[in-house]
């Protein structure tokens, strides 16, 4: 069973879920006290001078409150958020259509920005510099542009792939802002509140065994806490403790560094067929059955944070701990 919800489709279940369990306000938002006290001065000035919100980039791995935390900046702005993605707009009429529907104040949150096509780009750089948005009318001889005068709006961009994003787009933005991987503690302050909310009796050491293997996101964190919850209902445990917790996630073979079985074959590939390295991504891929780019942007990315993995000039490579980690779990 998957945990990693960011690269599967989202059922509404699990959107209902997400939104249960999301903060509401900044004072909720547990972790990356430096962000949030420079937003909370961005957003005080602008609300003292009562302007509409500048424009914020919000950038970082999968899962770890991008989203979450639009939705917090419209509700302590008091205005509303419209919500799009890069790939959902795919001609200028469809932005049209969004711009020139915004209120005074609103925000507009496109996730995934640098998924956005070039072309929209243009139509988008005099709408949040000037709020004003130029059409062109009928074709050929008859052509015309006509300009639009918009509602001043605050325009929130989310991406998981910075440098993906074109320069022009990046440099427009007044408030930039990087979302990183949680440390345990703050996951383990996360999971006790998403227990709480969900009315799971939970020990202190349960949850903290949750959040270590949780992979630094907010997100598999009350996804796992979710499978625990079931897990415990159907075996009708009452408190959940560190015994249950071992057990649930050992069913879904998650270890207590937060390796599936994915990544120890993964490692064990390089191990056993490659003499531990290197070895190209591309021979990985035809080896594991996967591509290129979910091994490169899914996976590695933990395991090379957790100091089992290297990438080099000449391939992928194993450390040490990786060789330790794989005989403990025999």
């Amino acid at each position: 069973m998957m945990v990693r919800m960011e690269d599967e489709e989202w059922t509404k279940s699990d959107r209902a879920f997400e939104q249960q369990l999301r903060p509401q306000s900044l004072n909720e938002f547990v972790g990356h006290e430096g962000a949030i006290q420079k937003l909370r001065v961005f957003l005080g000035a602008a609300k003292q001078r009562e302007e509409p919100l500048g424009h914020v980039l919000l950038h970082g791995p999968p899962g770890l409150g991008k989203t979450t935390l639009a939705s917090i900046i419209a509700k302590e702005m008091g205005t509303q958020i419209v919500t799009t993605s890069g790939p959902a707009i795919e001609k200028a009429g469809d932005l049209a259509g969004i711009l020139t529907n915004l209120q005074e104040g609103d925000v507009l949150f496109i996730d995934e920005i640098h998924r956005l096509n070039r072309n929209i780009e243009e139509y988008l750089y005099p709408a949040i510099e000037d709020f004003v948005l130029d059409l062109m009318l009928d074709s050929g001889p008859s052509a015309r542009s006509v300009q639009v005068t918009l509602n001043r709006f605050a325009l929130v961009g989310a991406t998981t792939r910075m440098g993906y994003l074109s320069s022009p787009l990046r440099s427009r933005f007044n408030f930039n802002c990087r979302l990183d991987y949680y440390p345990a503690s703050h996951l383990q302050t996360i999971v006790l509140r998403s227990a709480q909310i969900l009315r799971l009796k939970i020990e202190a050491e349960a949850a903290l065994a949750i959040a270590q293997r949780s992979r630094g996101t907010p997100r598999i964190a009350n996804n796992l806490l979710r499978w625990v919850r079931d897990y415990a209902q159907v075996h009708h445990v009452n408190l959940v403790d560190l015994a249950c917790v071992d057990a649930a996630l050992k069913m879904l073979n998650i270890d207590h560094r937060g390796l599936d079985e994915m990544d120890k074959k993964y490692l064990k590939v390089i191990i056993e067929h490659y003499e531990g390295g290197p070895v190209g991504v591309n021979t990985l891929s035809a080896a594991l059955g996967e591509e290129e780019t979910t091994l490169s942007e899914v996976y590695e990315p933990y395991l090379i944070m957790q100091g089992f993995l290297k990438r080099t000039r000449r391939g992928r490579e194993v450390t040490p701990l990786a060789y330790e980690h794989l005989e403990e779990m025999l």
